[in-house]
This record gives C-alpha cells, structure tokens and sequence, in this order.
C-alpha cells in the first residue's frame, strides 16, 4: 500500500473521530492523499473532479425529491396513512405496533424519508402508544426501525445516488427492485413486535370495532397521498418523464395535497420549508462531489482491483465473498451514514461483486438494505437518535430494545442477498431492465 493511501486512510479515521463532518472529512483526506502521491496542482483537480461529479442529469431528482419529503412530512399525510394502517392491522392483538410498521412504510415510501417517517409517524403513534400500555423503548425501536423501510421502497434519494455512482444503473429499474425487499424488510419487523407484544402482552386484545376506522373511508382519504408512488413509476416505466422529472411532479402533487387541499401547510411557512430543503440538499451534494473526487483517486490509484484481488484470493465462493462484503458494510454503517457510505464504498466493492456475476441492481438494493441497519445502530445512528428525540429516551436503553429488530432485518439482509429474485423479478417483468 503506498503512503499516499496511507495518509488517505489515517486523516480519514482521524477525522471521523473527530465527528467533522463527513463531506470535510472525505474532501481533506482525498486533497492531502493526492498530495502525497504527487499529482500536479491537487487543488486545482479537485476542484475539476468535484465539479465532475456533479454535473449529472439524475442528480437533479435530488433537491426535488427532498421538498417533495419535506411537504408530505408537514402536510398532513401522516394522519391519513395512518388511518389507512388501522383499518388494515389496527383489530388484531398488539394492533397498534402493527400500524406503526405499515404506516412507517407507507409514509417512508412516499416521503422517501426515514427521518420524516419518523418525525411524523412516530410523533403521533409514540406517544399513543405510550398510553396504550406499550413499552417506550419498544415504541422507539419499532418506529426506528420500520422508517428505513422507506429508503428501500421507492421514490428514495439514496438510489439515486447509488444509479449516479455505479453509472449505467436503471434510476427505474432500482425503484422496482426495491419494493419487495422493502417489504420483506418491513414484514419481518411486524413479525418481531408481534412476538413481542405477544410475550410481554401489549395491546393485550382486539381493539374495539369503533376504534378501528372504516376501511373504505380510510383508503379514500389516502389514495391522493399513494398516487404518488403510482404517479413516479408509471411515469418512468412508461417513458411519460424521467426520474428527475418524476421527481418535479413529486413536488407538484405534494405542494396541491399540502398546500391546496389538505391546508396544513400555510402559505407564509413555505419560504422555510423550502430553506430547509435547500440545506439539506447542499449537504447531500457536497457529499456527492467531495465523494466523486475520493472515487476518481481511488480508481487512479487501482483501490478497487487491489480490493477485489485480495477478495478474490481470499475465497473463490461467492457465497463466502458476499458475506464478507456484507459484514464489512455492517461495521461501515455502524460509524458512517448512508449517503457518504454508498458513496465511498459503491466503487470499491462493485467490481467484486459484479466480478462474480452479481446484478449491479441487486448489489445496490443489498448495499441499501445493509446500511439501513447502520441508521439504527449507536453511535451515528441518525434514525435511533431522532427515534429517541421524539419518544423521549435514552440511546442505551433503546439500543437493547432494538435487538430484535436488528436480528429481523439481518435475516431480510441475508435473503435479500442469497435471492436476486426478490430483486430483479419486478423490474424483469415490467420491462425496466431492457
């Protein structure tokens, strides 16, 4: 390994543990590791690459993705979704986890937001909860952990960026590939807090048929809110728009559902709202340039070759490298968050993966599928953390709670990985793969 890698690794490691942020930490890291390895005007190429690497097409489906999230979030989505989810779910014995789950996966997949599901499901259900008698750090871990559901279930940003890494990756075909496994994830999650609402007897019966909303009213209400993910995939499947401007009518059908029709955003709150976006949005991009400049690096320096040589002398079962991979991205996501771990790691483990003749869409839905475990994990774990924000806990006490559910999304992982089917079916069928 040269001393330019080694600056490159050190400075990173370095830097993480200083909890600067990301986007810093990964710029600092590539200039002086270019540095050492004695390419001309460093600073001067960084810059190029990083303009590089934002100058993509699908990148723009970014911003837009993120105010539409930001309006279904405080808009009065959450409520309708909601009911929606109790009229389904909310009869049976431990009801309410239950409808925390669908809803999480409803409102996740639609906001494409684990945060906002969070934010907004779990501040109502929470506390509800809460006074029906369920475990607080149960709630927590629950609500934590069903909201990554929607990074799997389309629209979702991290695809996108994942599509823009990878190149020549379908932004379509991705958005299919992910709805099954999403919902494995979020089926396993509802299996795990029902044996636990069971074996510790929360929601200890049938909720009465006056609590529980009339089915057909409910989904009336909700059908505006769902008509998003039916109006995004269409619309790409059927070549009506691309993904980035699936993702302009997004904000379109969001701004009329919350603005317009449901009212629970006022007109004069919209400047902030949109500020907000716009922030979060500089974040994700910064990210995407500094990380695309650490790639080109990488890629001169042959990183994922001498990756892929060593995993491949270490092994020649596939099975064998698919886990190791797996296991590396678990301890990535325990210290990384998503976006910059798919940026960094996409290019490195790729080439394996596709190496052993693995579906660039599966590996992106499984990289996505691991690293949503890291969003629930101490110590960075943006989901836990917000988690215990809402429902007023402790990381530690939260984090035991979280336990089964870790397990329920190991063993999604592991069948998401050992099936490319569950994968690559939808988007085979539907033509988006051609």
């Amino acid at each position: 390994m040269s001393i330019g890698l080694v600056i490159l690794l050190v400075v990173f490691a370095v830097l993480l543990l200083l909890n600067a942020p990301v986007a810093i930490v990964i710029g600092v890291a590539t200039v002086m590791s270019a540095w050492a390895l004695g390419h001309d005007a460093v600073i001067i190429t960084m810059a190029r690459e990083m303009a590089n690497g934002l100058d993509s097409y699908p990148l723009l489906a970014i911003p837009f993705f993120v105010l539409a999230g930001d309006l279904m979030g405080s808009g009065g989505l959450a409520k309708r979704l909601i009911d929606l989810a109790a009229s389904l779910v909310g009869r049976f014995r431990g009801g309410l986890a239950l409808v925390n789950t669908l809803t999480c996966m409803l409102f996740g997949a639609i906001s494409g937001s684990s945060l906002a599901a969070i934010s907004s499901v779990g501040g109502t259900l929470i506390p509800e909860m809460n006074r029906k008698g369920y475990g607080r750090d149960f709630n927590i871990a629950l609500t934590a952990t069903a909201a990554t559901t929607g990074l799997l279930i389309p629209p979702s940003n991290v695809m996108i960026v994942y599509a823009v890494v990878a190149s020549n990756v379908s932004i379509g075909a991705l958005f299919l590939a992910g709805v099954f496994p999403g919902i494995l994830v979020g089926l396993l999650i509802m299996a795990a807090g029902l044996i636990i609402c069971i074996k510790r007897g929360y929601g200890g019966g049938a909720a009465a048929a006056a609590e529980v909303p009339k089915f057909g009213s409910a989904l009336w209400r909700a059908v505006p809110s769902l008509l998003l993910i039916v109006f995004v995939l269409w619309g790409i499947l059927c070549g009506v728009f691309t993904a980035t401007e699936a993702s302009a009518v997004a904000v379109i059908w969001a701004f009329v559902l919350a603005v317009l029709c449901y009212r629970e955003i006022p007109w004069k709150a919209l400047p902030g709202l949109i500020s907000n976006s716009a922030r979060t949005t500089g974040v994700v991009l910064l990210l995407v340039a500094a990380s695309q400049a650490m790639s080109r690096l990488l890629t001169r320096e042959q990183v994922p070759q001498l990756v892929s040589d060593t995993l491949l002398g270490f092994s020649a079962d596939p099975i064998t490298i698919l886990i190791t991979i797996n296991l590396i991205l678990l301890l990535v996501g325990v210290f990384m968050d998503m976006t910059p771990a798919v940026l960094v790691f996409t290019p490195i483990f790729l080439p394996v993966a596709t190496g052993l003749g693995m579906d660039p869409i599966h590996f992106g839905i499984v990289m996505i599928a691991n690293l949503c475990i890291g969003l629930c994990t101490p110590p960075v774990g943006t989901c836990l953390f917000l988690g215990c924000s809402v429902g007023n806990s402790n990381i530690a006490s939260v984090s035991r709670a979280m336990i089964p559910f870790y397990l329920a999304m190991i063993v999604a992982l592991a069948v998401i990985t050992a099936w490319p089917g569950l994968s690559l079916w939808l988007p085979k069928v539907l033509g988006a793969m051609e």
